[in-house]
């Protein structure tokens, strides 16, 4: 074997080892934050919340999370990536930790925000240290694995919460899960302590810098109508997550039930993504918004009549739809601006749709609170059939 031979397996085994690392950080963190979703029917009954109450304490941890991923990333250029990513993987560990000793609602909503601040970190320094790695189509490549390995993580550790939850008490299970994050942020720690991180610079920072230029100075033509669809789209989609263990619950589901049910969930949404790329790419971008917006309204207001084992069927086919149009509507933001205005439209769609997502959950749960959860959902499926007139007016844009 040659010098340079030698020098290339190794380049390739620290690829490999970033890749593995990132992809187990992104089904840490992913994990952590849907796993909250099983977590919240216990919330209400044992703090006697309103449905407007667990909104907002469901946009405690968004919120957290989305606002200092930018501040996360510029800290990573002083501390090191390796050192950032593994406390902020302890961070959140030790939220679910306090999640297990909160006796009172505001211990429980500092726990959820200490847990947004741990999650923050994940997904601009991961994935900045997957994109510097590999170039090319192998950085699309890499970066597809590491967004498939978040979806694994919320089927995983929402189902072994739910599991442990038929056995000992939700508090020791969350607990348990706290440590899992410790240890997971031990493992980083020890698999990048060879890692240079004198600076990194992250996808993040980047659009952050970016979204203050597109707000003085927005994008025109079709972008502003693509965001509007993202917008709906995420408001959709967090909104439905955060109020579907309640439906459930009323359907008769305990905790192993709900597990389930979200595993299916997220694995159809998992497949929705590769399916959404592939429907986007065939029949364009108008087509594919129709089939996932429509199908979203549809299934939620198919899956609220249906007794709980044809919800549990119907549920995959939802995840198809409801995950699916993310994927196809952030791959077509480089076709609607120009290439200057790249960087500026991605941080502008990427704070919007977080926003949203963030807020909607208190939203609908303060019309959930005064009008019912049932007619609460209907509104959820209704709000999203306001993406297929825009979806119609975004064609003429498009080259599909």
């Amino acid at each position: 074997m040659t010098i340079a031979t030698f020098s290339f397996s190794r380049k390739a085994v620290s690829r490999h080892r970033i890749l593995g690392v990132a992809c187990g950080a992104h089904a840490v963190h992913d994990g952590f934050t849907d796993t909250l979703y099983l977590l919240l029917p216990i919330f209400q009954t044992e703090f006697a919340l309103s449905y407007a109450a667990i909104g907002v304490l469901r946009a405690f941890y968004t919120g957290a999370m989305a606002g200092l991923q930018v501040p996360a990333s510029k800290l990573a250029e002083k501390v090191g990536a390796g050192t950032m990513l593994a406390g902020g993987t302890a961070i959140a560990g030790a939220s679910y930790l306090c999640l297990g000793l909160a006796n009172s609602v505001f211990l429980l909503a500092a726990a959820l925000v200490l847990g947004g601040i741990g999650s923050s970190t994940q997904h601009p320094i991961a994935s900045s240290l997957v994109a510097n790695e590999y170039e090319g189509r192998h950085s699309r490549a890499a970066l597809g694995t590491y967004n498939f390995a978040g979806d694994l993580g919320k089927m995983a550790l929402p189902s072994i919460t739910a599991a442990l939850i038929t056995i000992i008490t939700w508090r020791h299970a969350a607990s348990t899960i706290g440590l899992i994050g410790l240890a997971a942020a031990a493992a980083i720690a020890v698999l990048l302590r060879h890692r240079d991180t004198p600076e990194v610079a992250t996808a993040a920072e980047a659009a952050g810098k970016a979204a203050a230029v597109a707000t003085a100075d927005p994008p025109r033509g079709g972008f502003p109508l693509l965001l509007s669809i993202g917008v709906i789209d995420s408001a959709t989609r967090m909104g439905f997550l955060t109020f579907l263990p309640f439906l459930l619950r009323a359907k008769g589901a305990g905790m192993p039930e709900i597990g389930l049910a979200l595993t299916l969930l997220f694995a159809g949404g998992a497949a929705g993504k590769l399916v959404c790329g592939f429907l986007g790419a065939r029949l364009g971008v108008m087509t594919t918004v129709f089939l996932t917006e429509g199908g979203t309204a549809l299934g939620i207001m198919a899956l609220l009549p249906l007794p709980l084992v044809p919800a549990f069927a119907l549920l995959p086919l939802l995840g198809i739809a409801l995950n699916g149009t993310s994927s196809v509507l952030y791959g077509t933001v480089p076709e609607l601006v120009p290439t200057e205005r790249r960087d500026a439209a991605f941080g502008l769609f990427y704070t919007g749709t977080i926003g949203a997502g963030a807020l909607s959950p208190a939203i609908y749960g303060l019309f959930s609170d005064a009008i019912g959860l049932t007619s609460g959902m209907l509104l959820v499926a209704t709000m999203v059939l306001l993406t297929l007139p825009l979806a119609y007016r975004l064609r003429r844009f498009l080259a599909d």
